[in-house]
């Protein structure tokens, strides 16, 4: 806000620029229905009116003490005056958790890392209410760890007739998206680099992300016939691989296949010309 304010152009936040970005991806996609999974920040009425609107199913977090309302009773016959939107409130999520009698259900799904978590689920179906916006249906989804690991959550989606196991394991995938981020920031410096000119930004961090596939696609040709190494450090024992590891093991080969050539047995002796040690020493100095 302060920068747009700096420079006289007008304000829009994070939810804004998603209902725009949510209505020009459904005009590319025609008639396709898509899904839209973001974190607790994307969770707002007036987004997902937006997805409802333009075939798209919104799947986001929902706070414990989120406003609910039951379905709006039908009016008699011949009733003058304006409909209701909205039930009854209901009591909030937080005071579900405690409250005897709730039909929770024991179940698995697909959780972080890849691996299958036993938890418990309480759903329903219910309108979605903050002032000054018209109410949204939605299906919302209790999460309570029987280990008591991780706290309870609360999750939702606008189409009501998804599964309450589907709605957590599709907010589960976005973890992925929000490492991948993480990783082209730290190693890449995706959203660091320093241009002047607007155009020069957007065109690199396209550039830079394309570069974050290729790294991936390259390791993965390589460890066709072999395994991915990973650096491990006394204080950070790991079992799988990070974009770090996938970067060097990818460097590695490059540099192995462009600068220590074998000499073949019989044949004329290789050496490392000047040019290239120069040239070596400067990478790896630049990276050390």
């Amino acid at each position: 806000a302060r920068a747009d304010e700096a420079t006289g152009g007008r304000h829009k936040t994070t939810a804004r620029w998603t209902v725009q970005a949510v209505k020009q991806v459904s005009r590319w996609l025609e008639t396709m229905a898509f899904t839209v999974v973001g974190d607790g920040a994307y969770a707002c009425v007036a987004l997902a009116h937006a997805c409802s609107a333009n075939r798209a199913t919104l799947v986001s977090r929902l706070r414990l003490d989120a406003r609910l309302f039951g379905l709006p009773e039908t009016p008699p016959p011949g009733r003058r005056g304006r409909k209701p939107k909205k039930g009854i409130r209901l009591p909030s999520l937080k005071t579900l958790l405690d409250r005897p009698g709730e039909p929770w259900r024991d179940t698995e799904v697909a959780w972080y890392g890849g691996e299958r978590k036993a938890v418990r689920l309480l759903s329903g179906v219910a309108l979605w209410h903050t002032p000054g916006e018209d109410p949204v249906r939605l299906r919302w989804v209790l999460v309570v760890d029987p280990t008591g690991e991780t706290r309870p959550q609360a999750f939702f989606a606008t189409d009501t007739e998804w599964a309450p196991e589907r709605i957590v394991e599709v907010f589960v995938l976005r973890w992925s998206v929000e490492v991948t981020f993480e990783e082209s920031r730290r190693h890449l410096g995706v959203e660091t680099q320093r241009q002047w000119s607007n155009l020069a930004i957007a065109r690199t961090t396209p550039a830079l992300m394309g570069l974050f596939s290729l790294v991936c696609l390259m390791a993965s040709r390589l460890v066709e016939n072999g395994t991915l190494p990973v650096r491990q450090a006394a204080w950070y024992p790991k079992t799988d691989a990070t974009f770090s590891d996938v970067l060097v093991f990818v460097r590695r080969a490059i540099w192995a296949r462009k600068y220590f050539v074998s000499s073949q047995s019989g044949g004329e002796r290789l050496e490392l010309s000047p040019r290239d040690c120069e040239a070596l020493l400067n990478q790896l100095a630049a990276t050390a």
